[in-house]
C-alpha cells in the first residue's frame, strides 16, 4: 500500500491535521459539536477540566474531562461542506498513521452527538422543545460525490420527495445510530430533519429574493410517504448522518427547535432552550 500523498493528506508543520489543526491525542473518543465557535466555552463550561485548547478557522476545540472520561466539543461552522471537512479530518486523526500517512490496520470509531439549533415544519412540534433526528433528508448535492449505500425505503423516500420538490437531483437520506438515541435522546421527540444548503431561499425565507418553488414549504410540511413525515430543517445533520455513515463512526444529532415556520413565530429566549439541550 503506497502512503497518501501530501496533496491530499494536508498536515501542518507542526504534524498536525490542515484544516482542524489538531494531533490525534488532542480529541477524546466522545465528540460533541456545535455550529457557532462562541458554543464551545458554553459546552466546554461543563466540563470538569479543560486540558486543551485550539482555534483554526471556525474550527474550535476544547478537550476536557467529565467524570474521568475524556471529551471533545468542537465547531463546525455552518453547512455539509464544513461537515465534510470536520468528519474527514476527524476520522483521519484516529485512523490514518500521520506519520507514515497510511491507513492503521484496526479502525477506532468515535461516538458524534451534534448539539445544533432548528426550525420545526409540523405545528404540533413546540417551540423550546428538543429534537432527535431519527432520519435525515440531504437536500445537499454533497453525496452526489460519494458512494452511499442507502436501503430500499430510503431511496423510495428520496425519490418521491425529489418528484414533489421537482428536484434537479436526488436527494439522500441516512438514519442516526440507534445505541446513541436510546442512550441520549429517549424522552426527546422523535423527527425526520432535513438539511438544506442554505439559510434563506432553501429553507423557504422570503426577504427581497423570493423561493423558486412558491409551494416548498407546503410541500415538505405534507409530504408523507408510508408514514414518513418531515419535522424541522437546519443546515448539517444529513451530512453528519452520511459521512459518520461511510466513515464507521457513531453519530447522533440533537436541535433545540427555535423557530416554527408553520406559525411563523421565533423563540423568546433561544439562549434558555440551547443551554437546556446542553
Amino acid at each position: 500500500m503506497k502512503p497518501i500523498p501530501p496533496s491530499e493528506l494536508i498536515l501542518n508543520p507542526n504534524g498536525s491535521i490542515y484544516h482542524l489543526y489538531l494531533l490525534p491525542d488532542q480529541i477524546g473518543d466522545t465528540i460533541l459539536t456545535v455550529g457557532d465557535p462562541n458554543r464551545v466555552e458554553q459546552v466546554s463550561r461543563h466540563f470538569d477540566k479543560v486540558e486543551f485548547r485550539m482555534q483554526k478557522r471556525e474550527f474550535v476545540t476544547h478537550t476536557g474531562q467529565i467524570n474521568g472520561k475524556r471529551v471533545t466539543v468542537i465547531s463546525s461552522g455552518m453547512g455539509t461542506d464544513n461537515i465534510e471537512i470536520l468528519l474527514t479530518e476527524l476520522d483521519a486523526l484516529v485512523n490514518i498513521d500521520l506519520e507514515t500517512r497510511l491507513p492503521k490496520p484496526k479502525t477506532r470509531a468515535l461516538s458524534i452527538i451534534r448539539l445544533g439549533t432548528s426550525g420545526a415544519l409540523q405545528p404540533d412540534i413546540p417551540l423550546d422543545s428538543l429534537l432527535v433526528s431519527n432520519y435525515a433528508i440531504g437536500l445537499d448535492t454533497l453525496m452526489c460525490f460519494y458512494d452511499l449505500p442507502q436501503s430500499p425505503i430510503e431511496i423510495s423516500i428520496v425519490k418521491n420527495l425529489r418528484h414533489d420538490l421537482q428536484l434537479p437531483f436526488t436527494p439522500y437520506a441516512v438514519a442516526a445510530n440507534q445505541d446513541l438515541k436510546q442512550q441520549f435522546a429517549y424522552d426527546m421527540i422523535n423527527g425526520n430533519t432535513i438539511t438544506c444548503p442554505g439559510f434563506y431561499a432553501p429553507q423557504g425565507r422570503k426577504l427581497r429574493l423570493a423561493p423558486k418553488n412558491e409551494d416548498y414549504i407546503p410541500t415538505l410540511v405534507n409530504f408523507e410517504h408510508k408514514g414518513f413525515k418531515l419535522t424541522n430543517f437546519e443546515m448539517e445533520t444529513a451530512g453528519y448522518y452520511a459521512m459518520a455513515h461511510l466513515l464507521g463512526h457513531r453519530i447522533l444529532s440533537i436541535n433545540a427547535i427555535i423557530a416554527s415556520r408553520n406559525s411563523q413565530e421565533f423563540s423568546s429566549h433561544p439562549q434558555k432552550t440551547i443551554d437546556k439541550m446542553i
